[in-house]
């Protein structure tokens, strides 16, 4: 599993584009047990990322993508803005140096921004955030590598983690942000920020099942 800037390229572009087509579906599902501007707060973001997208500086992947986290924290409102724009500068810095990106690299990138979202947002595992997704699906892509798999069967065993234990954080009762002011009502809805990181993958894999771009 080699990455190059084209191919991280690839990656944020997929999710810019998922995150403004599902701007109601999100928004739908934070507005359950949180204040419902989730979706709304995203979208714009990434909106601004698109419509900055041919004057990001491209001198390699982690320059691509402080860039890009720059502009999705500064543009993104609410906590969603700090929080995915740490998880993507923490994710520029482990790639910092690197021209390729090959699977451990990768690995250790999403590792670096579920630790810096953590860091961030004061959040661990089981309360019910992004993180009870982010952190298995990082786990199966390790394993996947570890096996030598090519990138599609990767984002494919990934993409699957990832949805269970998105619809698993149901059974979670919220600790962070809005929801957590809930208490018990917030278990039997799924975490909008988890479904997301589910669904972000569930596109990358309709990405690479389309072939190269």
């Amino acid at each position: 599993m080699t990455d190059s800037l084209p191919e991280v390229e690839r990656v944020v572009r997929t999710i810019a584009r998922t995150a403004v087509a599902n701007e109601k579906y999100f928004g739908d599902l934070d507005a359950v047990v949180g204040d419902g501007d989730f979706g709304y707060s995203l979208a714009r973001g990434f909106e601004i990322v698109l419509a900055d997208w041919d004057g990001f500086d491209r001198t390699d992947s982690s320059t691509f993508l402080k860039k890009v986290a720059v502009v999705i924290t500064s543009r993104i409102g609410g906590t969603s803005g700090p929080i995915w724009g740490t998880g993507f500068l923490r994710a520029a810095t482990a790639a910092a140096g690197k021209t390729e990106l090959d699977g451990p690299t990768v690995v250790a990138m999403l590792r670096s921004a579920a630790e810096g979202i953590m860091t961030r947002g004061g959040a661990s595992l089981g309360e019910k955030t992004l993180l009870d997704s982010l952190v298995p699906a990082t786990d199966e892509i390790e394993s996947q590598v570890a096996q030598g798999n090519d990138t599609l069967t990767v984002l494919r065993a990934a993409a699957a983690v990832a949805r269970t234990t998105a619809d698993d954080t149901a059974k979670l009762q919220a600790r962070r942000g809005r929801a957590a002011y809930t208490g018990e009502r917030s278990i039997g809805s799924v975490d909008a920020g988890a479904t997301a990181v589910a669904v972000l993958f569930e596109a990358l894999v309709q990405e690479w099942q389309g072939g190269p771009s």
